[in-house]
């Protein structure tokens, strides 16, 4: 096994990735040499008769498997962040053969059967309760992936695994594709009349990087979503507005200005049917009912009752926000005729009317390094941790920083990494994902490394990034999962930090975070203007508290229209009706403002088609009940570091070791209560 390939190299438990040195070439050959060696020593496992303790099978296998996280994770992580033409081809190249490996893995009849001798065996009645959980985890885990089918339909299971894998790659591919392919040159400014002057800067720099417009003057609008927003909220020219509001809308669509070029059509149809036959196979009625059966909520007509019943209490406030904001328009500008390419440039502006602020008057208070200091002084006070920078630490792009959290005598906790801003061939969006899962070794403690992602709009000129208080909130939330990830005190790999959290739970870190963007005491402590030092002025800090409700009505609708459709499509696949059908459908009942009938909005749902959230995209209502409820307890608490001690030493620091209902019981004294989100929302009658 050559050892000049860096994902191959010899490892310490905390060993980190050489990102210096990996290159796309380098994955396929590190990924069949880790799968020829975690083959043999399998079946070498398997067949020496050693496999009937927890030191026999179960840290063995955690070791196959985190040597394959060594090799695979960094392709996986590289393939986000600098998804270049080379990268992909490599990822393409090996991913068939990883989804192969866990399917292998996962119906593999003795493996199935010595994780059930060992969970009947004697030893394990005296197991802990968190290695109690691996095994029952494990077991329901096989049962899920086809272990019990009959050979004939065990390899239908394996086809269509396999098959999916490369359709939920190939949908992210063409959605990205999708955006780079389109741009709008400008060279008359007046086109970009109300634009913010940031907005106009990045168009401009965008244009100087590619030439596009004669010698790179002039500027170049893009579909990245800072560039996009740029636009869809501030620019005057309603045109202008339509055009970028089509193109975005219409993305990997047979329709718009790429019309078939990078169509998800097909693709979504394919996945659909594939996830209903797997299913079907696996004895669900439909996959819904097989997405549920690792998350919290009890059934698919649960999820849809909590959904319905939050559109009934979100939807007068809704309609009486369109009412305002119809008025709002044409008592400013004589609109009759408000369209959804007006609705985002007429609620910032009646935002700036009603609240007294703007998104832009806070940006001065955001600078992005002062955001990050102070963010890391939240979590310090809370947790009673220390975060400090991680020097001669390798990085895959000169915008990356390390950081170490540690206890505050000093003891290291964990690493994660920094990537915050926006740039050519990085997929949009913002994501939390491991380097390393905290595990117990035979060589000692192997400590949890993060990777934190965001695409904010980058520096320029020499100023610092100046982030929007939407990206503030977008930072907490996405450290919030790094935190479920690092601070958790669980040694057995599959249910530490994030693993084996319900996937309905898993968002309550993180939106739990997001409440601090609010709290004036925090927000004093880091929020300052970049020029003169001083703090949001209380009078502006008010309007901001006072805008966290503003359009939460139409908000909350937008989400329960998005898990309804999610829901449904998953729920419903033998009525025969189309994606768009049941996304009409959904929007017939709970929307107040449908889009036009050429919205492609699908076409981009990256989380059902692409990422994990397949009949679960109600998660993150479901958890910003719990997430709202959580703080509640700190208001309650009038912030004492003690609650934030019992939060990290219940939610945070068990991970998917217990179930996640019992860790917020154990947290709260009791079960969720959605009042505290409807109030938070400004939901309740007398809020509005």
């Amino acid at each position: 096994m050559p050892m000049t390939n860096p994902l191959l190299a010899p490892v310490s438990p905390n060993t980190l990735p050489a990102f210096d040195a990996i290159k796309p070439e380098h994955a396929e050959p590190a990924i069949d040499g880790v799968l020829t060696d975690n083959r043999a020593a399998l079946e070498a496992l398997l067949s020496g008769g050693k496999a009937t303790s927890w030191e026999g099978l179960i840290e063995p296998l955690e070791d196959l498997s985190d040597r394959m996280s060594r090799a695979w994770g960094p392709i996986q992580h590289l393939f986000g962040v600098t998804s270049t033409s080379a990268w992909r081809k490599a990822f393409n190249a090996v991913q068939p053969k990883i989804t192969e490996y866990g399917l292998e893995l996962s119906q593999n009849e003795a493996l199935f059967q010595a994780y059930e001798q060992l969970a009947a065996s004697p030893a394990a009645a005296s197991f802990s309760p968190t290695r109690k959980k691996v095994l029952t985890d494990a077991i329901r885990d096989f049962k899920l992936s086809g272990i019990a089918l009959p050979a004939e339909q065990k390899a239908r299971y394996k086809v269509i695994a396999l098959r999916l894998s490369e359709l939920q790659t190939k949908f992210e591919e063409n959605l990205l594709d999708a955006v780079q392919a389109w741009s709008k040159p400008v060279t008359d400014e007046a086109l970009l009349v109300g634009m913010t002057e940031e907005g106009k800067a990045q168009a401009a720099e965008k244009a100087k990087a590619k030439a596009e417009v004669g010698d790179g003057d002039g500027w170049l609008l893009t579909l990245d979503f800072p560039s996009y927003d740029a636009v869809i909220s501030y620019a005057d020219n309603r045109e202008l507005r339509h055009e970028l509001y089509e193109a975005y809308a219409t993305r990997a669509s047979e329709l718009g200005p790429q019309g078939g070029q990078f169509d998800n059509t097909p693709l979504m149809q394919e996945i659909i049917a594939l996830r209903d036959e797997e299913a079907r196979l696996l004895g669900f009625n439909n996959f819904a009912e097989l997405s549920l059966a690792t998350k919290m909520a009890e059934s698919p007509d649960a999820v849809e009752a909590f959904l319905l019943d939050l559109a009934v209490k979100a939807k007068p406030f809704a309609l009486a926000e369109l009412d305002e904001l119809r008025a709002f328009a044409k008592a400013r500008d004589g609109l009759t005729d408000l369209a959804p390419w007006d609705m985002a440039y007429y609620s910032e502006k009646l935002k700036e009317q009603k609240l007294g602020y703007s998104e832009e008057e806070l940006r001065p208070y955001f600078p992005a390094q002062q955001v990050i200091a102070g963010m890391f002084e939240v979590v310090e006070r809370m947790y009673g941790v220390r975060i400090e920078a991680a020097a001669d630490i390798k990085t895959w792009h000169k915008d990356v920083s390390t950081w170490r959290l540690a206890e505050a005598d000093g003891s290291e906790i964990g690493l994660f990494y920094l990537d915050p801003y926006a740039r050519q061939d990085k997929r949009g969006g913002a994501w939390m994902d491991e380097c390393l899962v905290r595990r117990q070794t035979a060589s000692g403690l192997q400590r949890p490394v993060a990777y934190l992602t965001c695409n904010f709009t980058p520096p320029l000129g020499g100023a610092p990034a100046l982030l929007t208080h939407d990206e503030v909130v977008t930072l907490f939330h996405e450290f919030g999962h790094g935190l479920h990830h690092l601070l958790t005190r669980v040694d057995e790999a599959s249910v530490s930090g994030i693993r084996g959290v319900a996937w309905d739970a898993v968002e309550l870190p993180s939106q739990f975070m997001e409440n601090w963007c609010y709290d004036r005491a925090t927000l004093n402590g880091f929020a300052r203007h970049y020029k003169t030092g001083d703090t949001i002025p209380d009078a502006l800090l008010a309007k901001l508290q006072a805008g966290r409700g503003y359009q939460a009505g139409l908000m909350t609708l937008r989400q329960v229209e998005f898990s309804l459709f999610d829901l449904r499509l998953h729920r419903d696949t033998a009525s025969g009706n189309s994606v768009l059908d049941v996304l009409n459908a959904a929007r017939a009942e709970v929307s107040v403002f449908p889009p036009p009938a050429w919205n492609r909005m699908p076409n981009s749902f990256g989380h059902i088609f692409a990422g994990g959230y397949a009949a679960g995209y109600y998660s993150y209502k479901w958890a910003e009940v719990l997430s709202a409820d959580a703080f509640a307890a700190f208001e309650e608490s009038d912030f004492s570091p003690d609650t934030g001690r019992r939060f990290r030493d219940t939610v945070l620091a068990n991970g998917g070791s217990q179930d996640a209902m019992d860790l917020f019981v154990a947290f709260r004294g009791r079960k969720p209560e959605v009042e505290a989100l409807l109030r938070h929302s400004g939901l309740v009658p007398n809020a509005a």
